[in-house]
């Protein structure tokens, strides 16, 4: 019975013996000549399924261990990498459309999105930490419901932390309603580095803010010099 293989981006499947992998796409999206590739080695060595994941990835379903590294070399072909699909650190970040695509959006998801996940992506934590990205307050990025959202509006960021789902949903708190996109990165920074520093190994965010209560929290993170 074989097991998970982290360190090669691969997730045993239910069988036991075959593997998904999951490439990175950053906020969600993917290039014509990458999608092509990944049909084409979903084909070439036999997968079951490609699946769109709610984490905006492809894992592609069904491969056999021999195959994962020659795999892993040919998606890189098209700058297709591992995506950090498990494991205690900051997982895919999940973006909307926002104002670069959809006429709702009054802030710009999608480049926030590409910045955080260039800085935070499979950075090392605690324990693992989701994030999502808002381009209105529709939240079609899902922000409510991660470790940390961001909501576009009118004048700025709204920031929410400590959202999860799982089969002990909680509901991210409000932390700020309007963060300027000049300062929203360097925010998101200080809320990692706060959890990082002092929440205990495989408490997420939101069990570490309950744990110190929220005022405290807000305190540490010093919301006011952001806004």
């Amino acid at each position: 019975m074989k097991n998970d293989l982290l360190e090669k981006g691969a997730i045993v499947q239910r069988d036991r013996e075959t593997y998904a992998l999951v490439p990175h796409f950053v906020a969600g999206l993917i290039t014509p000549e990458q999608l092509r590739k990944l049909a084409d080695v979903a084909e070439k060595y036999n997968a079951k399924a490609i699946k769109i994941t709610a984490a905006q990835r492809m894992a592609i379903v069904g491969f056999q261990e021999d195959d994962i590294d020659n795999v892993w070399n040919e998606l890189a072909q098209v700058n297709m990498k591992p995506a950090s699909a498990g494991g205690l650190c900051v997982r895919s970040i999940k973006v909307c459309p926002g104002s670069s695509f959809c006429k709702r959006g009054l802030q710009d998801s999608v480049v926030i999105g590409e910045q955080l996940d260039k800085i935070f992506s499979g950075r090392v934590l605690p324990s693992k930490l989701k994030m999502g990205v808002s381009g209105c307050p529709n939240s079609c990025g899902d922000s409510h419901t991660r470790d940390i959202g961001i909501i576009g509006g009118g004048k700025g960021w709204m920031v929410v932390v400590g959202g999860k789902g799982g089969t002990k949903p909680r509901i991210g708190n409000k932390i700020a309603l309007s963060i300027p996109t000049d300062n929203i990165i360097a925010f998101i920074e200080k809320i990692v580095t706060t959890y990082e520093d002092n929440a205990k190994k495989k408490e997420r965010l939101g069990d570490y803010i309950d744990r110190i209560g929220f005022e405290n929290f807000k305190t540490l993170v010093d919301v006011e010099a952001y806004l």
